[in-house]
């Protein structure tokens, strides 16, 4: 992986834990993802009217993919919303990333991606640190507690999150390689938007939208900026690196996620989901070096 591309997915990584902490802080999840994607559709829009990149129609192969990727983020966010209506920030977060279990076997199955030994062992260390991020204790029977928590709506709603995510990035690397990411990007905010904009006329959150607004606007007007960025520097990333280091890479995230909800919200068991980070961590320098 080059200097460039580790440091746009790094940076896409911070961005993503922000906004995910935006998310967590907010009244109506569901409600204020909606929101967050009208406030970056609209910098969005606003931003690409002083691009000097032509804008072209991108080829039916491209659309598909753009499509597939709309509709796996958008349930991503959807389960995304509800893992946290339940769980905390260091917890469901790394749940809700475990889609570096599938991406590599997505990438080599369909894409021909290859991964060196060092590599292997990078993606093996952030899986071991998202998986022991769920530890209370440092014990064998505690290395049992992930299955057993299985039991908890936050905990299924996460990992199938994590799931759809996986789809979603295979999708978005086929559709990279022979378009511009920044109006791939656009064409999937706007799609994205739209889907959940008809999510939205279900009654019962359409008594929320006003309210979720008034009570958090400057949330809102934060998470414009942050999900953009989020958005952009990930898929230039992706358009310089495999899919299968990418992915894995953007894992740092977790770290940011489990500092911010010990420090910030006082979330319980620091410890251990420091250590647990850490292990991310350097899985991720690991992948950068091989």
């Amino acid at each position: 992986m080059s200097t460039l591309a580790f440091i746009l997915i790094v940076t896409s990584a911070l961005m993503h834990a922000l906004w995910n902490l935006l998310v967590k802080r907010s009244r109506h999840k569901t409600v204020f993802i909606w929101w967050m994607f009208v406030a970056a559709g609209g910098l969005f829009t606003l931003t690409v009217q002083f691009v000097p990149q032509p804008f072209l129609l991108p080829s039916l192969d491209t659309l598909l993919m753009i499509a597939v990727g709309a509709v796996c983020y958008v349930l991503y966010h959807l389960l995304n919303g509800r893992a946290y209506r339940g769980g905390d920030l260091s917890m469901v977060y790394p749940l809700c990333q475990t889609s570096l279990v599938y991406v590599p076997i997505w990438a080599m199955c369909l894409l021909g991606e290859r991964l060196s030994l060092p590599g292997v062992g990078g993606i093996l260390l952030v899986l071991f640190g998202t998986f022991s991020l769920q530890m209370q204790r440092l014990s064998p029977a505690e290395l049992l507690r992930p299955f057993r928590n299985l039991k908890s709506p936050s905990v299924r709603d996460a990992l199938a999150a994590g799931f759809i995510y996986s789809i979603g990035s295979v999708a978005e690397k086929t559709g990279v390689k022979h378009y511009s990411p920044l109006y791939f990007t656009y064409i999937l905010v706007l799609i994205m938007l739209g889907l959940m904009s008809v999510n939205m006329l279900r009654p019962k959150y359409r008594a929320l939208a006003g309210e979720e607004l008034r009570e958090n606007w400057r949330l809102i007007l934060w998470s414009g900026p942050v999900m953009m960025a989020s958005f952009l520097t990930f898929r230039y990333g992706l358009n310089l690196s495999p899919v299968s280091y990418a992915v894995p890479v953007r894992q740092v995230s977790i770290v940011i996620g489990v500092l911010i909800g010990i420090l910030f919200l006082r979330e319980s068991f620091g410890r251990i989901r420091i250590v647990s980070a850490l292990f991310i961590l350097a899985g991720a320098v690991l992948i950068r070096l091989g």
